[in-house]
């Protein structure tokens, strides 16, 4: 879902660019950059994204890594997001893929490990596991072994509100699916829309779709569909889940025109802070831009918390969703000495000691274990929300249009429009979802 802050969430959902958009190539040390892909030297490389995980997190880390590590040299050359994906499915393909490979676990992974293009991490990360929080390493994990490990910042979708619009409208921040549906219309009659939501943009509408299934039918539900069990978009949870999407946008919960506010402008984060709206559903990586636009309402006017709970479901109210962690895997084409070093450095180098005092000056959030006070210092209360979020999660669901292989989460997305937009019934949404299933 996703990078956005930090890692790029909006651009996350954009549709992929050509292949041909130049990348950024830094130098780390004095010597020869080398060659981008995995052949044609020892030395080992990497393909990142630019932004903060090339400007905070990468860039300074390969700066230490390498005069430090003279005979494990890592050579980092950084992408605009979307020309990434498009840059690394090719030489993915070809077999010429960097030995360090960037990706967002979820089917992509999957797709990798089932093509024997990643190799089989899991004794030589075994001594760092224990280093991550549990709920995020697992998503590098495929059928009990490891192939991927985190390399930057944890980003749940958060549950954010207005304080002062609550307040006015004698309305509490929601604890319950019946919470909610009482305020809409107080709300609504205070004179505020209820929810923002980029419409527009389909992808923010999946946030409703992943944590109203969790609270009704539990984790277990998506995992049918990453299963590819025939069918399993028809579960009843979800199903139910829809109708209850259905009957907000009939109680008019979101803002009127929803389907024309779009994400990548901020459009539906200015809502929120402007009063014009409430509460709004949005990745923790939209702080950034309340603290940059808005400074005096995210120091003080600003509520945040987590999804509120379904009566009766079976999910566990402590579930999130959202985007656990970027991940690096190595290259199964690579050449011996370059995995080595490539391992070397996700075991020793990544999220060593200033890798992680570096996110979390930055306001990120790394996914390990045992940093409550360092967060709590440096990220303030919503770094320390977001820190206890994620280490208690039951589960913590990757952003379902990440988790599944492109093709459905197109479809996903496109039926997720059409659902908020009344063209198709939840009966319809299932049924169409159903059709993409093994594909």
């Amino acid at each position: 879902m996703m990078l956005r802050k930090p890692s790029g969430r909006r651009s996350l959902r954009a549709a992929a660019v050509a292949a041909g958009v130049a990348a950024v190539l830094v130098g780390v040390t004095a010597c020869s950059n080398g060659p981008s892909g995995s052949g044609g030297s020892d030395r080992a490389t990497l393909w990142g994204l630019t932004g903060t995980d090339q400007d905070t997190v990468l860039g300074p880390s390969l700066k230490d890594w390498n005069p430090a590590n003279p005979k494990d040299q890592i050579t980092g050359t950084f992408f605009q997001n979307d020309a990434y994906k498009t840059k690394i499915r090719t030489a993915v393909g070809a077999g010429s893929a960097p030995t360090i490979i960037y990706s967002w676990a979820g089917g992509t992974l999957n797709s990798y490990v089932k093509a024997g293009k990643v190799v089989d991490l899991t004794s030589q990360t075994a001594s760092a596991k224990g280093k991550f929080l549990d709920s995020v390493w697992g998503q590098g994990v495929v059928d009990g072994k490891t192939y991927a490990v985190p390399m930057n910042a944890t980003t749940p979708i958060m549950f954010y509100y207005n304080k002062d619009v609550l307040a006015k409208a004698h309305v509490e921040a929601p604890k319950t699916w019946d919470d909610i549906l009482a305020a809409i219309p107080k709300l609504k009659a205070a004179g505020v829309a209820p929810f923002s939501l980029a419409g527009a943009s389909k992808w923010p509408s999946l946030m409703w779709e992943e944590y109203l299934v969790d609270r009704v039918a539990g984790p277990g539900a998506f995992n049918k569909v990453m299963a590819g069990e025939k069918g399993a978009w028809s579960d009843p949870g979800i199903i139910k889940a829809n109708t209850m999407i259905q009957q907000l946008v009939d109680a008019g919960a979101f803002v009127d025109g929803f389907a024309s506010v779009t994400a990548d402008s901020n459009a539906d984060v200015a809502l929120l802070y402007t009063g014009k709206a409430a509460m709004m559903l949005q990745g923790a990586w939209v702080m950034t831009t309340f603290k940059q636009q808005a400074a005096d309402f995210a120091a003080s006017g600003l509520g945040y918390t987590t999804f509120p709970a379904v009566s009766g479901g079976k999910g566990d109210p402590s579930d999130i969703v959202g985007n656990p962690s970027g991940y690096f895997s190595v290259s199964s084409a690579a050449s011996k000495a370059q995995q080595a070093s490539a391992i070397k450095y996700l075991t020793d180098g990544v999220f060593d000691k200033g890798y992680v005092d570096r996110m979390v000056k930055t306001g990120q959030v790394p996914p390990i274990q045992g940093i409550d006070s360092q967060i709590s210092a440096s990220g303030g209360d919503f770094g320390s929300k977001v820190y206890s979020l994620t280490k208690n999660a039951k589960n913590f669901q990757m952003s379902w249009d990440q988790a599944l292989p492109p093709a459905q989460a197109t479809a996903l997305l496109t039926n997720l429009d059409q659902l908020f937009n009344k063209q198709i019934t939840p009966k319809q949404f299932s049924d169409n979802m159903n059709q993409t299933i093994g594909q």
